[in-house]
């Protein structure tokens, strides 16, 4: 797994008191193994619900049978391709495959909940702040990109778009091979059911928020 393949992980660690490197890791592993808990747990719930053996599973996401057994079983943490790959095949959201509680009818998530789903060769990250499964399926990521980093993302479901705002800095956007460039306030709006990626050729951090919509429904890569 290379760093750009980076874990489940969250900022729990923050504030920790004395002897701060073993509280702060000890917050941080229990917070990851609930949260590899409620991935095994949403991704077997959604399976048999659908009544989809492991193979049917493996093959309308494009995710080793191996690995969704490894995932189901809680004893692995899944990448932030395999998560969009997963979410994909059952027509949700990654939040959803991420929920540890039943969904209420209001839902206060303080920052240190947030699960940073990737992180840069530079330092960056990219933290999974929300998500919607109804009306429709919607997604709230915060992006930091450090100098040097970048990330490619694969091609999400069909008609999937983005939507991101530059708080600060400058990151050039790659899609379809073409790149555009967002500096500080810019707005962009994309296609993302092509392959694109990000990346800070800069020499400061950039900082963006990015809303991804998709369609409904469930998708399946033999097709």
């Amino acid at each position: 797994m290379t760093v750009e393949d980076s874990v489940l992980t969250n900022t729990s660690d923050a504030g920790a008191v004395a002897p701060p490197y073993v509280a702060g890791r000890a917050r941080a592993a229990e917070a990851v193994e609930a949260l590899t808990t409620a991935v095994a747990h949403q991704v077997r719930a959604l399976r048999i619900g659908r009544g989809w053996s492991l193979e049917e599973l493996a093959g309308r996401s494009g995710v080793s049978k191996g690995m969704v057994v490894q995932i189901e079983g809680a004893r692995t943490n899944p990448s932030v391709g395999t998560l969009c790959r997963l979410a994909d095949a059952f027509g949700v959201t990654v939040a959803r495959l991420l929920e540890v509680a039943d969904v209420r009818a209001v839902r206060l998530a303080p920052l240190s909940s947030a699960p940073i789903l990737w992180r840069g060769p530079g330092g960056g990250l990219a933290r999974l702040l929300g998500g919607l499964n109804e009306p429709n399926f919607v997604e709230l990521w915060e992006w930091i990109l450090e100098p040097g980093d970048h990330h490619t993302s694969y091609d999400h479901a069909a008609s999937t778009r983005e939507l991101l705002h530059v708080l600060d800095g400058e990151v050039t956007i790659t899609i379809d091979g073409t790149d555009h460039v967002a500096r500080t306030g810019d707005t962009m709006d994309f296609a993302a059911d092509r392959p694109h990626g990000y990346r800070n050729d800069g020499d400061s951090a950039a900082r963006i928020m990015m809303v991804v919509v998709m369609p409904p429904g469930e998708q399946d890569r033999r097709r």
